[in-house]
């Protein structure tokens, strides 16, 4: 059904010729420096296999960075390991922990790879609806939803779709209902450096009772630009690690060598400060929200990510579905509809737009969106 619904969307945008928000496509470039050292290492027959693990200077320069912004220590001999994209590491981890009759809590909306992944391997995916308006957690239903049979939680903050950021507070409500258990903690944190107005972002890693039991699944792709190269991460402890590996070596044999190195090398002199590429990301939200402001449509606001939900219930009591293709019919312009990331037919009046575009990009959106609507 989610597979179905992306695979439609992406079909018909490319059939109408619309302009396409409904994808992580980012319209920046990749930093030129990094762009440059890429060409150099593949230029320089960096191109055989590395260690299935990653490179020994990619994961030394992860361990850095993590211990720079999060004040976090991950050896990276043992407890790093270089993967190929969320998804694939996502699965991996599942494949390791996860056998007939576990069942796995999620949390809807949720990213598509998540609930095949589970199923594949024997498990039960138990889906917690994010409450709205905000699409927090409540944390009662879950502590409800927790069984004998519960062998993992994954959580995803910042969230997409929603761009919900889990706060402090959450993340001690999660240690204390798994405190004691042998539950495993699947946290992908792979916009981690892109929150707005004054939000933090809180590691699992960063709570003592979490740590020992929680894997960290993160990447750089959304604050440089290289979503495509696919390199991402997991972080874990040693004896969690240690059983990850068994499994991530039997999917894949590496993660592109010479892109390996020319991260590693670029995060030699790269300060390590987000900063920068916050305010981007925070001024594309504001500049597409104002754009938005005096439609009917109404902004839910977005605390991370480079993703807003738009609600078009003062428009139209049509599902989620068919308002999007009709804009991409009519309009001319893709957006993904939240049934997209939920099991379930749903009554949602909700769209995912994605803001990682130059503006004269976001105005043109504006203003097919609103058009004959």
């Amino acid at each position: 059904m989610q597979n179905d619904i992306f695979n439609d969307i992406k079909t018909l945008s490319e059939q109408h010729q619309a302009l396409d928000l409904s994808l992580e496509s980012i319209e920046f470039p990749c930093p030129d420096m990094l762009a440059l050292l890429a060409n150099i290492y593949i230029k320089e027959g960096y191109n055989n296999y590395p260690p299935v693990e990653g490179i020994y200077s990619l994961r030394e320069r992860i361990s850095i960075l993590v211990k720079k912004t999060r004040q976090i220590d991950f050896d990276p001999e043992k407890e790093i390991t270089v993967t190929s994209g969320i998804p694939q590491t996502v699965s991996a981890i599942i494949s390791a922990f996860i056998n007939e009759g576990d069942e796995v809590i999620l949390f809807e909306p949720a990213d598509i790879f998540y609930n095949p992944a589970i199923k594949l391997s024997g498990g039960s995916p138990v889906f917690v609806t994010l409450k709205q308006p905000d699409f927090h957690i409540d944390w009662e239903e879950v502590r409800k939803m927790i069984s004998t049979k519960t062998r993992m939680i994954i959580i995803n903050s910042p969230h997409n779709p929603t761009g919900k950021v889990l706060s402090e507070d959450d993340l001690l409500h999660l240690q204390k209902l798994t405190n004691g258990t042998n539950i495993i903690i699947v946290s992908t944190e792979h916009f981690e450096h892109l929150t707005y107005d004054n939000k933090q972002h809180k590691s699992v890693a960063g709570f003592e009772k979490l740590l020992s039991k929680s894997f960290v699944v993160s990447s750089l792709g959304a604050v440089f630009n290289i979503n495509g190269w696919c390199i991402s991460w997991c972080l874990a402890k040693e004896p969690l690690m240690s059983k990850f590996r068994e499994v991530h070596q039997s999917q894949i044999s590496s993660t592109i060598t010479p892109l390996q190195y020319a991260l590693s090398e670029f995060l030699k002199t790269y300060n390590n400060n987000f900063a920068e590429i916050t305010t981007l990301y925070q001024g594309k939200r504001n500049y597409f929200n104002r754009l938005m402001k005096d439609s009917p449509y109404n902004l839910l606001p977005s605390q991370g990510t480079y993703f807003q939900l738009i609600d078009f219930s003062n428009i139209s009591d049509e599902a989620d579905i068919e308002f999007t293709k009709r804009l991409i019919t009519k309009n001319n312009v893709a957006v993904m509809p939240m049934s997209a990331f939920l099991t379930q037919k749903n009554k949602t009046r909700l769209l995912r737009v994605c803001f990682a575009k130059e503006n004269s990009t976001l105005e043109q959106a504006a203003d097919l969106l609103i058009k004959n609507i």
